[in-house]
């Protein structure tokens, strides 16, 4: 058995609260570089052998701590890196109006590929190759000790790779994604190579932005 953890990023400094996707310069925040920490405690213990990240820099820096508990340096794969959308670097939604021009119209036609942004097929094909060949890779370590994977990805990339792996549908509610900040979605191969277990966790629940009543908001921040 081989297990690759994925790693969502931990918060973003976003005050203005556009959609960032693959633009440069968005780093985790203060609170964000706790959750890093946490996840790197939390995984701390495993028989990590490689860590590997999209190359945007809220991913590296979430990457940081978990290399640092195991001694090792951080590779970079651009097939973690966050999907493409037509709305980066806008305020989706009410905001700034963007969903009021015609222009934008035509991106918003189809949700199954979906119109709008990198299609979903594409993102299977690029995380899960990821994931594979961080599995290869690790494998030819031959060590018990450095036995294990952790990539560090984005939301919506983590969630449907995990949701091509379960067989559910591709296209989505995206305030049903299991996958919250600094959250560790896990992928167990076995000797065949086939993925035969999908565990998910939150080692950083309890940092989560909570609204009253103490639920984790929805965070579609990517």
């Amino acid at each position: 058995m081989t297990t690759v953890h994925v790693v969502r990023h931990g918060e973003v400094h976003n005050p203005a609260k556009i959609l960032y996707g693959r633009l440069p310069g968005y780093h985790l925040s203060d609170l964000g570089r706790e959750m890093a920490e946490v996840v790197g405690e939390a995984l701390r213990p495993r028989p990590v052998g490689l860590v590997v990240s999209s190359p945007l820099e809220r991913a590296q820096e979430t990457a940081e701590p978990i290399a640092a508990a195991h001694g090792l340096e951080i590779q970079t794969d651009r097939r973690l890196i966050e999907a493409g959308n037509h709305f980066q670097g806008l305020e989706f939604g009410v905001g700034d109006g963007s969903l009021k021009h015609p222009q934008h119209w035509r991106y918003l036609t189809n949700p199954f590929k979906p119109s709008w942004g990198e299609p979903y097929a594409q993102i299977v094909r690029r995380m899960l190759g990821a994931l594979a060949d961080a599995r290869d890779d690790v494998r030819a370590l031959g060590d018990p000790a450095r036995s294990e994977a952790v990539l560090v990805s984005h939301q919506l990339p983590v969630w449907i790779a995990r949701s091509a792996v379960e067989g559910k549908k591709l296209w989505h509610d995206p305030r049903r994604r299991q996958c919250t900040l600094a959250s560790v979605t896990s992928f167990t191969y076995d000797d065949a190579d086939e993925i035969v277990a999908v565990t998910y966790t939150e080692p950083a629940k309890a940092l989560l932005p909570v609204d009253v009543g103490g639920v984790p908001k929805f965070s579609a921040g990517a």
